[in-house]
């Protein structure tokens, strides 16, 4: 497995912030993130968080958990598969670098330990949970599991309960009722030294979160839908309250349970008292509450920056904000020469990706890699601000380009960057667009398909939704191809669409080539790729034929078509941090695995075809690449940008004009 190097700073994180957790006694916050560490700050001065330690995993942090009985551990859950459980001295210092594994050597006795490594997970592990006595823990993962463990030996202690799809949350009470929730919509109690008790309930719509109060007699949950619910522990409602228009994700109380609150996929902090009322309602478009914790009269944030937000609970003031943007990639578009790219920062860089090359360097390391190309000059760059929410999709047509947001806005921009119209919130983050005859798409996490309006943005239409987030739309024929976290790929128009297949987990992405190929790319780690025809109507089209490319054995995020549409090559990109390409000439019917084409510091982002020969690839480390189809049809890589250089540059430049 490889191990995640994006270099963060001595100020924060270099990815997203996943999860946010207090101490019990307030003066520490742990953070995770997708960068692959772990880190804790020193908040007892709220408005100057100071980080003190940072931890690492190989892949990055979706929990953190500090023990209810001894207040110096911590469990950390990774995508790398294990859990992690540290002892985190009470004043340690953070160096300058990492040793290359586990924690950073911060030596002497103020070095944090590493004390067990709970490694036989089979998915990636979403939350954890302790057990009343601090000696055992709960984790819940991908694979639908929830998992007993002794932390003092390590040793697996039984199943705690399983989910029909992803786990996501876990919770224990004071009495040692163990909640879990899943993407399956069920929510299940019960008490690992009583077997046999667990009491259930279904929900409508997934179940994102889920949180006992201090007292142990209410249970909090958060649900795809918006909703919150606050249950007795015998799963019985006692109160629902709507939240926002959107998923519903984190949920905390507060140590007197009189209030409780929750982060939303409205971009939104929304806290509530113990009878449901709404208190405040807070935006700040650089938070990403899918974590939220409470502790001493304060809350904390996740966030799509380099640090946490901290905020005081009484008031919903600001107390500590992050202090950095960060430039991960998220979506790519071509307009007029240059390639777009958007980022979690809100901006979206313009440069040209058949830039000149030169002696300084295009990555920060100076490394070609052995792939053809070599590091060249920081090209002309230009740095769009279209948004203070993180740009997630983009689509170019003539001389603008539309950006789809976190916040649930589309934003109409001209080359310049400058905004021509901007959608209200469509009720969910948007993570795919595409522009399609007189009409452009947007989906959203919620599953929806809104027709907007390619001028004014006005919406005229919602086609047949998708159960699930669509993550990604693009052009074909007369309509368009969209992939869902519901497993299906379908085509067609807005309200006549055909489900061409369905994968076994969700699906990342769809690429098109032609009027005639189609693939797709799954969390099965498989990519799917199918040859189309019309049907004898012409007015649907059919599968002809239809291939299994196997990926690594971890999720397909990405893929594209290059070539000639009745034997693609098809490239994919993957968590793993590798890019693949398959060619379809080669004789052969049997299950066939990609050929390694590059490898990144992160997972593969996203991918853009320039054109039937070259492509454009982005990885969560920040680099870009463009590739291309030689005659012999082997793909290669000719230029590589960072995007960290080129922000920089861009930056340099304004302060140059600006004098």
């Amino acid at each position: 497995m490889r191990t995640i190097d994006l270099r963060p700073g001595p100020d924060g994180h270099a990815a997203p912030v996943t999860d946010v957790s207090f101490r019990p006694d307030g003066s520490r916050l742990a953070t995770s993130s997708y960068d692959g560490t772990v880190l804790v700050w020193d908040v007892s001065g709220p408005a100057a968080p100071r980080p003190l330690t940072r931890l690492h995993h190989r892949r990055l942090v979706n929990a953190v958990r500090w023990n209810p009985v001894h207040p110096d551990l911590l469990a950390t859950a990774s995508a790398d598969k294990t859990v992690a459980v540290w002892r985190i001295p009470d004043a340690p210092r953070l160096p300058s670098g990492p040793d290359g594994s586990g924690a950073e050597d911060t030596a002497g006795a103020s070095a944090p330990v590493l004390l067990t490594v709970l490694a036989r997970h089979t998915d990636d592990v979403n939350a954890v949970a302790w057990m009343p006595d601090g000696h055992r823990l709960i984790c819940v993962s991908e694979d639908g599991r929830a998992t007993l463990w002794d932390t003092r030996t390590g040793a697996f202690a039984g199943e705690a309960g399983t989910h029909a799809a992803h786990c996501m949350m876990v919770s224990v009470s004071a009495q040692g009722l163990v909640a879990t929730v899943g993407e399956d919509g069920m929510i299940a109690v019960g008490d690992p030294d009583r077997p046999g008790h667990t009491v259930r309930r279904h929900c409508p719509a997934s179940v994102e979160g889920c949180a006992w109060s201090h007292s142990g007699t209410t249970l909090a949950i958060t649900r795809d839908d918006g909703v919150a619910e606050l249950l007795a522990p015998d799963l019985t409602v006692r109160r629902t309250v709507t939240v926002a228009r959107t998923a519903a994700r984190a949920v905390a109380w507060a140590e007197d349970d009189s209030l409780f609150a929750v982060g939303a996929y409205d971009g939104c902090l929304h806290v509530f008292d113990a009878e449901g009322r709404r208190l405040h309602r807070v935006r700040d478009a650089r938070m990403w509450p899918r974590s939220v914790a409470l502790a001493r009269g304060r809350v904390a944030v996740g966030s799509f920056w380099n640090g946490p937000h901290l905020l005081d609970l009484a008031t919903a003031t600001p107390l500590a904000e992050p202090t950095a943007p960060n430039h991960g990639p998220n979506a790519m578009a071509f307009l007029n020469g240059e390639l777009l790219v958007g980022c979690d920062s809100g901006t979206v860089l313009a440069f040209d990706p058949e830039s000149p090359e030169g002696p300084e360097g295009a990555e920060d390391t100076g490394d070609t890699g052995g792939t053809g190309g070599t590091a060249g000059t920081v090209p002309e760059v230009r740095l769009l601000p279209v948004s203070d929410s993180p740009v997630l999709s983009l689509a170019a047509d003539g001389g603008q380009f539309y950006a789809g947001t976190y916040a649930g806005n589309v934003h109409r921009c001209n080359a310049e960057g400058e905004l021509l119209a901007v959608t209200d919130p469509l009720g969910a983050p948007v993570p795919s667009l595409c522009r399609t005859g007189d009409t452009l798409v947007a989906g959203t996490y919620n599953g929806a398909l809104v027709a907007l309006d390619p001028v004014s943005l006005a919406e005229t239409g919602r086609g047949e939704p998708h159960d699930g987030s669509v993550k990604s739309l693009v052009p074909f024929g007369e309509g368009f191809a969209s992939a869902a976290t519901d497993r299906t790929v379908a085509l067609g128009g807005l309200y006549d669409r055909t489900v061409l297949w369905e994968h076994g987990n969700l699906v990342n992405s769809v690429a098109t080539l032609g009027e005639r190929a189609v693939a797709t790319a799954s969390r099965d780690h498989t990519v799917q790729l199918g040859l189309l025809e019309r049907t004898a109507g012409g007015n649907s089209w059919e599968v002809v034929r239809r291939a299994t490319l196997l990926g690594p054995d971890e999720s397909v995020k990405c893929v594209a078509l290059l070539g000639d549409p009745e034997s693609p090559v098809v490239l994919a990109g993957s968590y793993d941090f590798g890019l693949y390409r398959w060619r379809t000439d080669e004789e052969g019917t049997g299950l066939r695995s990609g050929r390694l084409v590059e490898e990144f510091r992160q997972g593969v982002s996203c991918m853009l075809p320039l054109d039937e020969r070259r492509a454009a690839v982005a990885g969560w480390d920040g680099r870009v690449l463009i590739v291309e189809l030689d005659t012999d049809g082997e793909v290669r890589v000719r230029r590589r940008f960072d995007l960290g250089a080129l922000a920089g540059r861009a930056r340099r430049d304004a302060w140059a004009v600006t004098g």
